[in-house]
């Protein structure tokens, strides 16, 4: 539903509008991409300065894995190719285990499907390229939003006041300075819910200028209530990311401590980091959150305020589909506003109908947590992975839940309503070969025998 404020809502839009973006990351950037294609003028603000010059956050680059529905949503603009260019393909998890030894495990069955790393930095500044090279895209950099009155249709950066503002997404995060006005109003609901899990950024650097392990795969080192990841990059590094519950970060206080502990738990990536103390040091910890809001937008006389990404629907990383489902916001609200002919209050009503999606992932994502931290290694899931692929090869239309989230644009809740149905017809199927079993074994055993003690055919 959209929550209205006690006034009527701002009549429908006619042409070309002026369209205000809060916040130049990727979901910000690539919907300043889709709305200027249908001409409207878009400016978008952005706190920080240009990252093009001044470098990503340090500690804070979590790799990507772009996926089919973030390629889907680069493809609709003509980016794929150029942002494909620049990422590396992952076939599937290699699986680090206490003494060394290495397992793969495919993504898709037939290993012809794969994920994509890409630093989130470097996707950033390509989108950033891509929005600021169109002549109706506006981009303002070093602009905090300290201030949204929806009366007026005002918003503030600081001292500087902009009036007249019509519509505004907030694509600006999960600690969206948008939201953060919507949460006050009427009707708007909100809640957050953090893991008691921090993540610290690790790198392993190139080994005589080549990667130092598999470039084409996901690598994970599991460990009960904690694990370590690494994605490829194309310098052939590999960037590690730690995720521990945030006691287990604080009491590694010391270098001592540091090593000791990496190389006990992790001694093959141990051998491969002469910067960990100083990258574990310096490095901040990050924090892992889920953040629910209903509705994601609200009209009045003056303005339509929206939400998008992040902004709306903050998961947690461990499906890789916080990118791609974002990107997947800007294609859904295109379609929307094709269907509400551009007038953006409707359009933004139309694109509530996501929400049953985002909390689909939300939720996906929080239980692939603990399948990547607990159940990788263990002999129960790989046979029931090994049992998913065979079904995938041989019951025509049988797709995996990760697979249908990963390499489709089936919609999140629609896939776990396949997947239901998948299983029933799984439980059927086995239940009637069974069946069949038992009937042929029982036939063997009942049939008539013969002077010579042999069956009667």
């Amino acid at each position: 539903m959209t929550a209205r404020l006690d006034m009527a809502a701002a009549p429908p839009y006619e042409g070309s509008m002026e369209v205000t973006i809060v916040g130049a990351g990727l979901v910000g950037c690539l919907l300043a991409c889709f709305l200027a294609r249908r001409d409207h003028h878009v400016t978008l603000y952005e706190r920080r300065e240009d990252p093009r010059e001044q470098g990503p956050d340090r500690g804070r680059s979590i790799n990507l894995a772009i996926s089919e529905r973030g390629i889907d949503a680069l493809r609709r603009l003509g980016l794929d190719g150029k942002v494909l260019a620049e990422a590396l393909p992952m076939a599937g998890r290699m699986m680090h285990a206490p003494d060394g030894a290495l397992a793969f495990q495919p993504y898709s069955a037939d290993r012809a499907h794969a994920i994509n790393s890409i630093g989130r930095a470097d996707l950033n500044r390509e989108l950033l390229d891509a929005a600021s090279a169109l002549p109706n895209v506006e981009v303002r950099f070093g602009h905090r939003l300290t201030g949204l009155d929806e009366r007026r249709g005002r918003l503030e950066f600081g001292a500087r006041t902009v009036d007249g503002v019509r519509v505004v997404i907030g694509a600006d995060g999960a600690y969206s300075a948008v939201r953060a006005r919507l949460q006050q109003l009427p009707g708007v609901s909100f809640s957050q819910d953090y893991l008691d899990y921090g993540y610290k950024e690790l790198s392993i650097p190139a080994r005589d200028g080549e990667f130092a392990m598999d470039p084409g795969a996901l690598h994970i080192w599991p460990r009960g209530r904690s694990m370590m990841i690494a994605l490829p990059n194309p310098d052939r590094s590999f960037t590690c990311t730690l995720f521990w519950p945030h006691e287990s970060i604080a009491a590694l206080d010391s270098p001592r401590k540091i090593r000791a502990y990496f190389a006990g738990h992790y001694p093959d990536a141990f051998e491969l980091m002469p910067g960990l103390v100083e990258a574990y040091q310096g490095n901040p910890v990050g924090h892992l959150v889920t953040m629910r809001c209903s509705p994601w937008h609200v009209s009045t006389d003056a303005m339509t305020i929206g939400l998008a990404g992040d902004a709306a629907h903050a998961i947690v990383p461990f499906y890789g589909q916080g990118a791609n489902c974002g990107f997947e916001d800007c294609v859904e609200l295109d379609r929307c506003l094709a269907e509400a002919g551009d007038d953006f209050p409707q359009a933004l009503e139309l694109f509530e109908r996501r929400k049953e999606d985002t909390d689909v992932i939300a939720r996906l994502a929080l239980d692939n947590f603990v399948e990547m931290r607990d159940k990788v290694g263990s002999r129960m899931f790989l046979a029931g992975k090994r049992i998913e692929h065979a079904l995938e090869r041989v019951l025509p239309g049988y797709v995996s839940r990760y697979e249908l989230v990963s390499f489709s644009t089936t919609p999140y809740a629609e896939v776990e309503r396949r997947v239901a149905r998948q299983r029933r017809w799984a439980a059927a199927g086995a239940g009637a070969a069974i069946l069949a079993l038992g009937l042929a074994a029982a036939g063997r055993r009942t049939r008539p025998w013969g002077q010579n003690g042999q069956p009667i055919a």
